[in-house]
């Protein structure tokens, strides 16, 4: 495959409105107007994760959700029973399997596919039945990759975690292997035919080297829009965000 699709998205994951939200166990930051806000700001999607013990997102938010958007909603979930009945009860446009540890502050690595393959095969078919695309959110290993393209997903999302962590911590060397690591296997997912995205930590000081890669065509990015809105507000936090992204891929 040569072929790239227009210009790269960008998904803004506000489950830390939600974060600030139930610190007080009130109604406000309510998720929902962040979500239409960034919608107007020019997110071309949105992601929610509703985890098990429903630490940020509620059911409630994902009801709202796709009752208001007018943009994809990112869906990312656990490979539970539970999950997977809500998927299929919403259908929305997108569902994204990540791992997903009670005691982990947010998610710490890619999901474990090749170990866990025949289970996750089963798991994702009715999902794909009922319309949805189905993302798998893996390190950049190929092992995962080629595991991902076998069970029949659509879609797989690079964690950025490692890399925005070594430059963070200065650790350049580390960094630049890193994402020399993704580029690659971002190449490699593509020439099998899976559209690849990209996410987790990424901030202005780290998206211009992953937006560079043609074969990326969707970044997620939550945590750090959420914290610079706080600042500069959420429409010019992702705004400056957009024009990072699309100045990268001139």
């Amino acid at each position: 495959m040569t072929t790239y699709a227009g210009r790269l998205r960008l998904g803004v994951n506000i489950d830390h409105v939600a974060t600030v939200r139930n610190a007080r166990g009130g109604a406000y930051p309510d998720p929902l107007r962040a979500a239409k806000l960034a919608e107007e700001a020019g997110a071309d999607g949105i992601t929610a994760h509703l985890r098990e013990d429903r630490r940020h997102i509620s059911d409630a938010d994902i009801d709202g959700l796709m009752e208001v958007l007018s943009v994809p909603l990112n869906f990312e979930m656990a490979a539970t029973d539970e999950m997977q009945k809500i998927a299929l009860r919403h259908k929305p446009h997108a569902v994204c399997i990540v791992p997903e540890k009670r005691e982990e502050r947010t998610t710490e690595g890619g999901l474990e596919v090749a170990r866990e393959e025949n289970k996750l095969a089963h798991f994702i078919a009715p999902l794909r039945e009922a319309g949805c695309r189905v993302s798998i959110f893996i390190a950049a290993d190929p092992r995962q990759i080629e595991a991902a393209h076998r069970i029949g997903a659509e879609v797989i999302e690079l964690h950025t975690g490692a890399y925005c962590d070594f430059h963070a911590e200065g650790k350049f060397s580390e960094r630049d292997e890193e994402l020399e690591k993704m580029r690659a296997m971002s190449i490699m997912a593509h020439e099998l035919g899976l559209e690849v995205h990209a996410g987790h930590g990424l901030t202005y000081d780290t998206v211009t080297p992953v937006a560079q890669f043609p074969e990326v065509m969707e970044l997620n990015i939550g945590h750090f829009i959420i914290g610079e809105a706080i600042f500069r507000g959420l429409q010019p936090a992702i705004g400056e965000m957009r024009r990072l992204m699309d100045e990268a891929r001139a």
